[in-house]
């Protein structure tokens, strides 16, 4: 079933999967086929959601397979909610383990954010537990467990905040969400199988990818979904020649990178994790995992593919944009745009309205590296643990450098909760981001503005490094205040 690309508000999103109740809104008129206009958002004041986190059964397209999610689908139900608008989920743990909901990129309060031992104490079995924020900023976000190996399942969904003012041009918008898929697959492991593995056995599988300088990943997936669908059942977008349409790309993957084109068709950059960057035109992008990508597209005559392919491991995840009759192009079609104009971040560059600013900054500087042995991944002073683990010190309105450098031969993605950053590149400032690919023997700085007081997580956002130590804290005040405490942190964010 596809994304909808939201025409009109409904009332009611995914039935069992969850209830969103949209307490303002009305309907949303397409445009024309002309040149798009600005889309004023339906102001959405509070957006309520019911996230019944269980035991599932779901139809991946070419097969079914048990797994954990919330309701009846993977994606889980998307939430949408204008800028400035309220978030109200409750969270109902019908699972045998504990879990939280993350809110991925979005500036929530400490006590929201779903980081189990840092910000909550995590939701026993068969507890519930209220989540609600306000969602400052517009942009394209997701929600996620943090709990574990459970993200590698399929407790995940999208969540947008719309601008109520959006300054962009387009006719409709599709939500795109990427996975890497194993669970329930009958292949003789699962995500926690997988994590023991990894950990045990490092290099037993290394597959390899010149773009990301090294190593691409620890699992060669069995599938990978646009949408929750497998390629041989691929999701079909549908809309009309000549219609703008606005794709929010979102890679939800644990372990997987994917390199994102459309057949046929330019790419206009739009957003970077939510926040806006000056336009650039491209082919393809590459997006790690916990990116967020908007892009403009004007829709060619025909039926192409959407293609997301699996870096470095010789599989890819696909669907269908069709604007006219005619037979689907098989899965495994060449896309030349794949090898075509890709951004980097030097390319990317936050538009004006959201640039951080110049003003000087304390610098911090953070090494990713390996374990003893090659067993775990560390984010700290040195290349080796940290214990307890690293705690960055800020103060509310200081501006801290962060530099990190990988002397690992993988690229690792590394998030940041509860704030944003602005990246810092050769040409000068660079877009602003919570989650950034720092290449093996690479070295990443980005600018952070410490407005949001609280504790939070600073780690790589592969769930199977961040589980395996690849994590550090950024805090408030030289002492950190008495709570749920270190142990127990667990999951990506």
């Amino acid at each position: 079933m596809p994304v909808p690309s939201h025409p009109t508000r409904r009332a009611l999103l995914f039935g069992t999967a969850g209830t969103a109740v949209l307490l303002a809104g009305g309907p949303r008129t397409l445009l024309g086929t002309g040149p798009a206009a600005p889309r004023p958002a339906v102001p959405v004041a509070e957006t309520a959601v019911l996230l019944d986190a269980a035991p599932v059964t779901v139809d991946l397209g070419s097969r079914t397979v048990r797994t954990w999610g919330y309701g009846d689908r993977v994606p889980g139900p998307e939430i949408r909610v204008t800028a400035g608008g309220t978030v109200s989920a409750q969270l109902r743990n019908n699972l045998p383990q504990e879990t939280t909901v993350h809110w991925h990129g979005v500036r929530v309060d400490s006590a929201m954010d779903g980081a189990p031992g840092l910000s909550q104490v995590a939701v026993a079995p068969g507890g519930v537990f209220d989540y609600r924020f306000t969602a400052p900023d517009p942009g394209t976000y997701f929600y996620h467990s943090h709990v574990g190996t459970q993200l590698d399942r399929g407790a995940y969904g999208a969540l947008v905040v719309e601008d109520p003012a959006e300054p962009l041009g387009y006719d409709a918008e599709w939500t795109v969400v990427l996975d890497d898929w194993l669970d329930g697959t009958g292949t003789g492991t699962d995500p926690d199988a997988a994590l023991v593995h990894i950990r045990d056995r490092p290099d037993a599988v290394q597959m390899h990818s010149t773009l990301l300088g090294g190593i691409a990943g620890h699992i060669a997936y069995p599938h990978y979904l646009v949408n929750g669908r497998t390629p041989q059942a691929p999701e079909e977008f549908t809309d009309a020649p000549g219609r703008r349409i606005r794709l929010r790309l979102i890679n939800a993957a644990a372990d997987t990178a994917f390199r994102v084109a459309l057949g046929g068709h330019e790419l206009t950059v739009t957003h970077t994790d939510g926040y806006s960057v000056l336009p650039v035109t491209v082919d393809t992008l590459l997006i790690g995992m916990g990116e967020r990508y908007d892009v403009l597209v004007t829709l060619g005559d025909g039926v192409f593919p959407l293609v997301a392919a699996a870096e470095g491991k010789d599989s890819r995840a696909f669907a269908v944009v069709r604007t006219s009759a005619g037979e689907a192009p098989p899965a495994s079609v060449d896309v030349p745009e794949l090898n075509g104009r890709r951004p980097t971040l030097t390319d990317l560059v936050a538009d004006p309205s959201v640039d951080l600013g110049d003003a000087p900054a304390r610098g911090v500087d953070l090494v990713l590296g390996r374990g003893p042995n090659g067993t775990g991944w560390t984010l700290g002073s040195t290349a080796t643990f940290d214990t307890p683990p690293l705690r960055v010190p800020v103060a509310v309105g200081e501006r801290v450098r962060l530099s990190f450098t990988n002397t690992t031969r993988m690229w690792h993605p590394i998030h940041l909760h509860g704030h944003t950053f602005q990246v810092q590149v050769p040409t000068g400032r660079g877009p602003r981001k919570d989650t950034v690919v720092v290449r093996p023997r690479e070295s990443v700085t980005v600018d952070v503005l410490a407005e949001n007081p609280g504790e939070w997580m600073l780690h790589c956002h592969n769930l199977y490094h961040s589980e395996l130590g690849m994590m550090a804290t950024l805090g408030y005040g030289d002492t950190p205040p008495a709570g749920p405490g270190m142990s127990g942190m667990s999951g990506p964010g």
